[in-house]
Order: C-alpha cells, then sequence, then structure tokens
C-alpha cells in the first residue's frame, strides 16, 4: 500500500548493497513473534500505574481476542459446577486429588507435545515413546538386570529423546512432513515396544521407588515444607522481578497485581493441601498427604516454562512458530532448534509413560499409545496452545489435563459408558480449536 501510495516503502528490497532491508526487517518479525508468543498481560503502550488501568488494559485485550487460558478455567468451572451437581462426590477431597493423578500422564506427555506446537508442527509417537520410555525403565530394574531404579530412569529417558532426536534428523535433515514421520514413528514403536515386552506381555515393576511415583504419598508435614518453600520462593521471585522491572524503568505490573497474584498462589497451594492431607481412605486404612506425582508435574512444568520463557531457546522456537522465513533471516538455526524441541518432547513423553507405568506398577503389551497420544494433543490444545504454532506454554498441557481428567472421572462417577465420555472430550476439543481459530482471525485483522 506505501508502495501504491507514496511509491516507496520500507519493505522493498533495492539493489544497493549497502541497505539489505530484507534481514533487518527479517529481525524485527522474529522478534517481534518471540515476544507477543510468551509474554501475558503485559501492556506495551505505556506503564500502568494502577491496578485499575492495567485490569481495564487486560480486559481491552481480552475483547480483541488475547483471553489467554480464561477460557479453559472458565470451562474447568463450568464442568466442576456440572459434575457436582449431579454426584456430590465430585468435589471431595479424594475424588479431586484421584483426579489429579489420572491426568498427570496427559499433562506430561502434553507438556512434551506443546514443544512441536509452538513449532506448527505435529508429534503422533509420543504416546509409544513414553510407552518404550517405560518399558527400557521396567526391564532394566528386573532382578535378572539389576539396575539401580535411578540409572534404569536415566537410561529409559536418553532411549526417549534418542527417538526423538531421530525422527527430528529426519523432519529437519531430509525435510520429510513432521505428521507423516511420527506416523510412523507411531507404528514403529508400537512394534518395538511390543518386541522388547516379549511373548509374556506383562512384567511388573521390581522397584518400589519407581512404583511410588504415582502410588506414594509424602507425609503431611513433608508436603506443608515443600508447599511453604514453593509459595516462598514464587513470592519473593514475583517481588523481586517486578521490582527490578520498576526500577529500571520497564514496563511492569501495578504491586497491587503482584500481591494478588502472591494471594491466589498461596490460596491454591493452601487448598491443594488441604484435599491432599484429609483421609481418603477408611478408618483402618487411613490415606493421606500429597501424591508423588504432583511435585513431579510441578517440577517438570517449572522447567519447561523457564527453558520457554527466559532462555534463548525459548525466543527462538516461538520465533519460528510464529514466522519461519523471518527467523531464518534473522540467523536462527531452524533445524537445530527444531532437533532440540523434538528431543525434549520425547524425553517429557519417557516421564509420562514411566508414570503411567508406575501407576499400573507393570506395564504390558495392552499400553495405548495410539489412543493416549490423541488425548494428549487434546490436552495441549484445550490448554491454549495454538495448532497453527507461535504460541503455547507447558501450563497449558498441565490445565488441558485436568479439564480430561475431569471429564473422564465425572462421567465415570455417573456410570456413563465410555462412547459418551469421547463424545463429550470430542465437544471440548471442538470448543478449544473453535476458540482458537477466532483468536487467531482477530489477530490477524487488528494488525
Amino acid at each position: 500500500m506505501e508502495l501504491m501510495t507514496t511509491g516507496k516503502s520500507d519493505h522493498l528490497v533495492t539493489a544497493d548493497a549497502t541497505a539489505p532491508a530484507a534481514p533487518s526487517i527479517a529481525v524485527e518479525n522474529a522478534k517481534q513473534q518471540a515476544s507477543q508468543a510468551h509474554s501475558s498481560a503485559v501492556i506495551t503502550s505505556s506503564e500502568v500505574e494502577t491496578l485499575g488501568s492495567y485490569l481495564k488494559a487486560v480486559w481491552a485485550k481480552i475483547l480483541a481476542g488475547q483471553s489467554g487460558v480464561l477460557p479453559v478455567l472458565l470451562g474447568m468451572i463450568l464442568i466442576a459446577t456440572i459434575f457436582q451437581t449431579q454426584n456430590d462426590k465430585f468435589l471431595s477431597s479424594g475424588n479431586l486429588v484421584n483426579l489429579l493423578v489420572q491426568g498427570a500422564v496427559f499433562m506430561l506427555i502434553g507438556m512434551g507435545e506443546v514443544f512441536i506446537l509452538i513449532l506448527g508442527e505435529i508429534d503422533l509417537s509420543l504416546g509409544f515413546v513414553a510407552g518404550i520410555g517405560a518399558t527400557v525403565a521396567t526391564v532394566l530394574v528386573q532382578p535378572s538386570v539389576g539396575w539401580s531404579w535411578p540409572t534404569a530412569v536415566i537410561a529409559a529417558l536418553c532411549v526417549s529423546g534418542a527417538l526423538g532426536a531421530l525422527q527430528g534428523f529426519l523432519i529437519t535433515r531430509l525435510k520429510l512432513p513432521s505428521f507423516v514421520v511420527t506416523l510412523s514413528g507411531l507404528l514403529g514403536f508400537q512394534g518395538l515396544m511390543i518386541q522388547l515386552l516379549g511373548t509374556g506381555g506383562t512384567i511388573p515393576i521390581n522397584s518400589e521407588v519407581i512404583n511410588n511415583f504415582a502410588n506414594g504419598t509424602l507425609t503431611p508435614m513433608i508436603g506443608w515444607v515443600v508447599t511453604i518453600a514453593v509459595l516462598l520462593g514464587f513470592s519473593l521471585f514475583t517481588l523481586r522481578r517486578d521490582g527490578l522491572r520498576r526500577a529500571s524503568g520497564l514496563v511492569a505490573p501495578p504491586i497491587g497485581l503482584s500481591w494478588l497474584k502472591i494471594a491466589a498462589a498461596i490460596l491454591a497451594g493452601l487448598v491443594l493441601m488441604l484435599i491432599s492431607n484429609a483421609n481418603r481412605g477408611i478408618v483402618r486404612f487411613p490415606i493421606n498427604g500429597m501424591p508423588w506425582v504432583i511435585p513431579i508435574v510441578f517440577v517438570v512444568l517449572c522447567a519447561w516454562a523457564v527453558l520457554l520463557g527466559k532462555l534463548r531457546f525459548g525466543r527462538y522456537l516461538y520465533a519460528i512458530g510464529g514466522n519461519a522465513e523471518a527467523a531464518r533471516r534473522a540467523g536462527i538455526n531452524l533445524a537445530k532448534i527444531r532437533l532440540m524441541a523434538f528431543t525434549l518432547a520425547a524425553v517429557t513423553a519417557g516421564i509420562g509413560g514411566i508414570i503411567y507405568a508406575s501407576r499400573l506398577r507393570s506395564i504390558s503389551t495392552s499400553f495405548d499409545g495410539g489412543t493416549i497420544v490423541l488425548y494428549v494433543v487434546a490436552t495441549a490444545v484445550i490448554g491454549g496452545t495454538s495448532l497453527f504454532g507461535g504460541r503455547g506454554h507447558p501450563l497449558h498441557a498441565v490445565l488441558g489435563g485436568i479439564v480430561i481428567a475431569a471429564i473422564v472421572n465425572g462421567m465415570a462417577l455417573l456410570g456413563l459408558p465410555a462412547a459418551v465420555q469421547l463424545m463429550a472430550t470430542a465437544v471440548v476439543l471442538l470448543a478449544a480449536i473453535t476458540v482458537d481459530v477466532v483468536v487467531r482471525r482477530r489477530g490477524e485483522t487488528t494488525r
């Protein structure tokens, strides 16, 4: 349009070798994609001084389609309300803890899938990558092999990462479509898993520690200590980060919002500890304490959140997902970042597979990695990760995993058949994709 009206354009590449416009434009585009993808509720027009004006600006962003995780949070409230009115045991402490444990596998593998979806790609093999990771760990702790549980787990994650790296190499170096490569991986890894399990079909886990990953609980005292330590660390980090930004003259949320975040975190931690420490068993066999799997999911969530939000790898990943060509012209090594993304996704899936086997205390050929990976993609998308690339966060997989687990758990309490559960999950997934498409279209029209 500038060229038509004025005869000049900043985007016109000239023959002047001293002014390479395209690379500079690419750099700016890549930076813009990276900053937009992982920024949350940051107002770029001017520094916000009061909580009220900040909230008004956030509301304006929501009306513009940048709703973040708000839709999934509202969906969780709606789902909880519906199931609680139909069965008053849904929000009981025992059922809520069981719901979190049930959804842990989807959360973990979903966090791996988020790496791939941010790139605008997809990985259909993560279900059976998780299965192979669980199989390797289970085989290595057998008495006939005699490995300790830490070395077995590390070896399993290395094998899972190697499978992801292999697929990443085929996709980045041979330029093969990720859909085809990972679909082949789904089929091939299923066969490899069956081969590793042998004719027996089922192998029990001979490690009490690994079995406790999903079945063990922390003592109430240790649970409180861990929770208080996490909340204290979060509070100090939030206040220090926002304080440094204000002192440096950068855009930062008002101090009231910082304290509001801390209060919300304390409330969430308090609720989690109260439901975890409530007796979920019977009088003769009491069960209480936070399940091990909750801190495990939390550690993975924090690690990947830092990786994507604070380190160069995360910025490059968002830039590639937002505009791969602009990222390439900015000097980002696309093949390297994509290879790392597929490797990290596979390692995360390996963690999820070990948790799956831990919950069953065994691994068998009945492991349905194909269905699991479909739920995993649904988990990430329902939580807010875009199928079009450039937008996503590990927290999205956690929220989506809670939604999936809530649907399955609630319908099981109502005695509804599996067919109805699958259809309900499909409706929720379609709603999430619809929101994603609407947000994307609004973003395009407002540019």
